[in-house]
């Protein structure tokens, strides 16, 4: 008799695994790859002639392209702060990176502006209910890997939602580098001179592997966040020196700058360090599509690639040019917010189709419930919509996109809020009230200002704009009593002067033959004594 009731024990073990997988089938997995500070047009299937990405194309060739796709922010945080929630900035409060000084704080900077910035939220609020954690609610097991950058310990991914944290905490930078070791607490060191791309994409497959749907009848959530292409940028002299002989056979520009307001602006793509870093992330999301291939997820795995913010043009590393876009990180033009933006559905993305709806980073939560097949929360998501609809060749209303960012950007960009409905691109400048319009139908490069010619399309979406702004109140800029006119024009002096031909030397300098960091190359060259 007791062996009568282990057997049906065991069959009624067996029938609930098997209806968990069963049910696991109508759930998607979801892969959701984020790169930091990659540009609009750093990929291959993008337009660059000198960056090589074949993995990260495939996603495009097989997915969605929304060729309108934009972060919810110029910077790090705040974007990442809005793919979380669901909500634009001004509503979140996180409106630059954590970390940057706001107020009279500012003024350490030595960039002599007129205005002090805002001050803004500096943690993730834990009220609310973050994507990962709705996902949670529907079943999903959730892990994370990479950059954060959305407060201090006890606001890391394991406070908002994720089962598995693996190299999220404070930091918004790779510390210790793109080599081991890494200063990180919440990544261990295994083996020196492993690259740091990589090591992220292992410990996602090797998540993917333990958490199979066919093993634990759970679908999954993996937030793959690289912490490349952010400053410090470095790469293998293998690399390096393949991209400088690209460069040099594509031939290489005699100038490489112009001046923008604050900063030099980088025109051109052919930094050879930057180039061999984006291929060991173009690398790294080869090792995760295949082990998906592998494992036969693929069939049932939304995959999803984006950026947090534009390509780095000024500040930081000048890393790349986001050009036919205006400027990059940091700045209140395309170059700053537009990037790539793909998503591969199966049985819905036809394989490199393109939607030009405006669609943001705040969209990718009410689009993952919907596909989930859960319940919105629009109390949650206020700012984003499931883009769905569109992938079943349905229309969406037009609505309007909202940036604010009432802060100086380290890479020169202007506080401003920013509103975007249809074709039509409004900027308001807190220094002095001005406003620029732009049709980006027919302009998307921001060269004409129609503000002049169409003064009721001004008016309407300014009052839109601010509408907005004040029902969710949003923080603002003032001004600095001890602004010095003087000092102000000595900085632009010296950055034009003296910053913009160092950068040029620079240049020529990791492009030619001889270029050697003296490091071990960032310690990628380890010796065995």
């Amino acid at each position: 008799m007791r062996r009568f009731y282990i057997s049906i024990l065991s069959c009624l073990m067996v029938l609930h695994v098997s209806c968990q997988k069963q049910e696991s089938k109508g759930q998607p997995n979801i892969v959701f790859i984020l790169a930091d500070d990659l540009g609009y047009t750093d990929l291959s299937c993008m337009g660059s002639t000198y960056y090589e990405t074949p993995n990260i194309d495939r996603i495009a060739e097989q997915g969605t392209i929304f060729t309108n796709g934009y972060a919810a922010s110029r910077v790090c945080s705040p974007s990442r702060a809005s793919i979380m929630s669901g909500k634009f900035t001004a509503r979140h409060d996180i409106t630059v990176h954590i970390g940057s000084p706001s107020g009279e704080a500012w003024r350490n900077r030595n960039r002599f502006t007129k205005l002090l910035p805002a001050e803004y939220t500096h943690n993730l609020p834990k009220e609310y209910i973050t994507m990962p954690e709705a996902l949670k609610q529907q079943g999903y097991k959730t892990f994370f890997a990479g950059k954060w950058h959305l407060g201090d310990k006890g606001s890391w991914p394991e406070d908002h939602g994720f089962d598995i944290n693996v190299g999220g905490w404070t930091s918004g930078g790779p510390r210790g580098g793109y080599f081991s070791p890494y200063d990180n607490p919440n990544l261990e060191n295994l083996k020196d001179g492993e690259n740091l791309s990589h090591r992220l994409a292992k410990e996602t497959v090797k998540f993917i592997q333990k958490n199979n749907p066919e093993k634990t009848g759970k679908p999954f959530f993996a937030y793959l966040s690289f912490y490349a292409v952010h400053s410090p940028i470095q790469t293998t002299q293998e690399k390096w020196k393949k991209y400088r002989d690209k460069a040099v056979q594509q031939g290489v520009a005699e100038k490489a700058y112009n001046m923008g307001k604050f900063l030099p602006i980088r025109q051109v793509q052919d930094n050879p360090i930057y180039a061999g870093l984006v291929e060991q992330m173009d690398e790294a999301v080869g090792q995760v599509l295949s082990a998906l291939d592998e494992l036969g997820l693929e069939e049932n795995t939304i995959v999803v690639f984006t950026s947090d913010n534009g390509g780095v043009a000024a500040g930081d590393n000048f890393s790349t040019s986001n050009k036919p876009l205006r400027a990059g990180k940091g700045y209140q033009f395309e170059g700053g917010i537009r990037e790539p933006y793909f998503i591969k559905i199966p049985g819905l993305s036809k394989g490199g189709d393109k939607i030009d709806y405006p669609v943001s980073g705040t969209d990718f939560y009410p689009t993952f419930l919907e596909l989930a097949g859960a319940q919105q929360l629009p109390k949650e998501h206020n700012d984003g919509i499931s883009l769905l609809p569109l992938f079943k060749g349905e229309t969406l209303a037009e609505r309007p996109l909202i940036w604010h960012f009432p802060h100086y950007g380290n890479q020169g960009g202007e506080p401003s809020s920013i509103i975007r409905r249809g074709n039509w691109k409004l900027i308001h400048y807190y220094e002095d009230g001005r406003k620029e319009l732009y049709d980006l139908s027919k302009d998307l490069g921001e060269k004409t200002d129609l503000a002049a010619a169409y003064p009721d399309k001004v008016q309407e979406l300014n009052k839109e704009l601010f509408d907005y702004l004040t029902e969710v109140g949003a923080k603002y800029a003032k001004p600095d009593p001890e602004y010095s006119e003087e000092k102000a024009r000595e900085f632009l002096h010296k950055m034009e002067y003296e910053k913009m031909p160092e950068l040029e030397k620079q240049r020529m300098e990791l492009l030619s033959n001889d270029f050697d960091p003296k490091n071990n190359w960032w310690g990628s060259m380890v010796t065995k004594d």
